[in-house]
């Protein structure tokens, strides 16, 4: 029969895909469950049924957009070019924006709330960080084994540069004073030149 039966959700995706358009423009502290079932046409409680809680909520999202990074990142590290090319690709991909990234935001949010998540929580925000560690250090490999970088230990040079990142990364993202991408960058160029590109 036209028009009868129960108005369908929207696909998980969109929902999703919804909750981070809500951070970018509007700021992690207006996402609520009321806003965004009013957003994609749901009511809270069918939200809460979806995702159980806004922590599973926010960590979906953040895997889906991580998601979305992982493929961008693929895309870029599978280029032709040198080694040397891609990993300032990476580096490029992995520092926000700037000011409010809102990736960036919601990441900090995550983890700031894994502090009392459960474990099956906390692995799928290592299972986050450990793509990108191992496609840095199979990158770092590559360099070495093309005699690009210098033979440093793959792994333990990775370790080292996403702190440095991670840190610099959560300044620009906070709007540290003082600390904008473009001085990160000139850092972990500096820090590259030093450490791996240097002749020993």
């Amino acid at each position: 029969m036209a028009g009868g039966g129960r108005r369908q959700a929207p696909p998980r995706e969109d929902v999703l895909a919804a909750a981070m358009e809500m951070i970018a423009e509007r700021g992690l502290e207006k996402l609520t469950m009321a806003a965004l079932g009013r957003e994609v046409g749901m009511s809270s409680g069918h939200l809460l049924y979806y995702f159980g809680s806004k922590d599973e909520l926010l960590l979906r999202t953040l895997e889906w957009s991580e998601g979305r990074l992982g493929a961008e990142r693929g895309r870029l590290l599978t280029r032709p070019g040198t080694a040397r090319e891609r990993l300032d690709a990476y580096v490029d991909l992995y520092v926000p924006d700037g000011h409010r990234d809102p990736h960036w935001t919601l990441w900090l949010e995550v983890w700031n709330r894994s502090q009392n998540a459960p474990d099956e929580a906390r692995d799928r925000q290592a299972a986050i960080e450990g793509a990108w560690h191992r496609d840095l250090v199979a990158l770092l490999a590559e360099g070495i084994s093309r005699g690009e970088f210098r033979a440093v230990d793959p792994d333990r040079f990775a370790s080292r540069l996403r702190a440095l990142l991670d840190g610099f990364a959560i300044h620009v993202a906070i709007g540290l004073r003082g600390t904008d991408r473009e001085q990160v960058l000139g850092h972990v160029r500096e820090f590259l030149a030093d450490g791996l590109l240097a002749v020993s």
